[in-house]
């Protein structure tokens, strides 16, 4: 009888033992990553649920354990998950993250806006003149030689191709023109991966139909076409008649990249424009330039993966006629000259 009293009180003894470890456990479980301070942008959307954010929690290093995580949940079983932009501490703990998110504390954001057809440096602008840095900064962080190592690994789209020194910026033409909306403190590699991100989900929709050229080659005469043409419609045409002029071993002579070997717009171009020393610069040098000259949008981008089935190798825009947004094509050079003297009022 002594011996099963002492096996009793052995067992309730390891029971009691068992849950002040799981107790401990559990409490350190669900408590602060760290304690020093350091703030993560977190995003809930409309169909997240408090198990389904619990992944990336833990890739934020916002919680130590998914397991203790979920455990909380279950316990105390919070139902008031509002959709929108946090940011979250590592110091603060599981039980912090979640009234956090049930009271709805969002993130401050802010937001830009790139137009289709505008540049790096214009982008640097825009960011610029909503955060506190500076389009220097921006700029040269663009440059960065670890950074772009970085992108290249993290991006299908993103190749050795803008690694080429006679690039101007090396990733003019990469980031998707749209608005942006962003965490006040984010980081530029935050801002960075933001447009990146959605030229990902731009270019995957069409990465089966990429295989004649590359994507540095579409984004780069996506950026002259996004120029040249007025209307959306013009678009596959202007693409093929560049294209046309590829096979034919023409120059492409596209005034888009006279503008931005010179870093100047304007409707007519001299003969000492023309002759520029520019790996842009399509009056001096056959092929395609050396990259994009801008930042196209999606209807240029599709275009030159799914051009028009034509073959001129000529296209003339009335640009003198503001209320005129017509586009002309010609399969010569004859049938070009006479419809520049016709609507420009001078022989091309």
């Amino acid at each position: 009888m002594k011996k099963f009293v002492n096996i009793y009180i052995f067992a309730i003894v390891i029971l009691f033992v068992v849950i002040v470890v799981g107790c401990v456990s559990y409490n350190i479980g669900i408590g602060p990553t760290t304690k020093e301070s350091n703030e993560i942008n977190f995003y809930v959307d409309e169909n997240s649920t408090y198990l389904s954010i619990a992944n990336e929690l833990k890739e934020k290093n916002l919680i130590k354990s998914i397991n203790f995580y979920k455990i909380y949940i279950k316990i105390f079983n919070p139902t008031n998950l509002q959709k929108g932009n946090y940011v979250l501490n590592t110091n603060m703990g599981v039980k912090k993250i979640i009234e956090a998110l049930e009271k709805g504390t969002k993130a401050e954001t802010i937001s830009f806006t790139i137009p289709e057809g505008k540049h790096i440096t214009d982008a640097a602008t825009y960011i610029s003149e909503v955060t506190n840095y500076t389009s220097d900064e921006l700029l040269n962080y663009w440059q960065n030689e670890q950074f772009i190592d970085k992108l290249i690994d993290e991006y299908w789209f993103i190749t050795d191709e803008v690694k080429n020194s006679n690039l101007r910026y090396n990733l003019e033409g990469y980031f998707f023109p749209a608005t942006y909306e962003i965490y006040k403190n984010s980081t530029i590699e935050e801002i960075t991966y933001k447009m990146l991100d959605k030229m990902d989900e731009v270019l995957s929709k069409y990465k089966e139909d990429i295989d004649e050229y590359t994507v540095h080659e579409i984004l780069t005469l996506a950026s002259i076409v996004e120029h040249e043409a007025i209307l959306d419609e013009d678009r596959p045409k202007i693409a093929r008649v560049f294209l046309n002029r590829l096979d034919q071993g023409m120059m492409l002579q596209s005034c888009a990249t006279i503008g931005y070997a010179i870093n100047e717009w304007k409707l007519t171009y001299t003969n000492a424009d023309l002759a520029v020393d520019s790996f842009y610069n399509t009056y001096k040098y056959f092929g395609l330039p050396v990259g994009p000259g801008g930042l196209p949008g999606e209807a240029s981008i599709k275009a030159v993966i799914y051009p028009d089935n034509n073959d001129y190798l000529y296209f003339l825009a009335n640009v003198y006629d503001t209320n005129s947004n017509q586009t002309y094509y010609s399969k010569t050079y004859a049938e070009h000259k006479q419809k520049c003297i016709i609507y420009l009022g001078y022989e091309c």
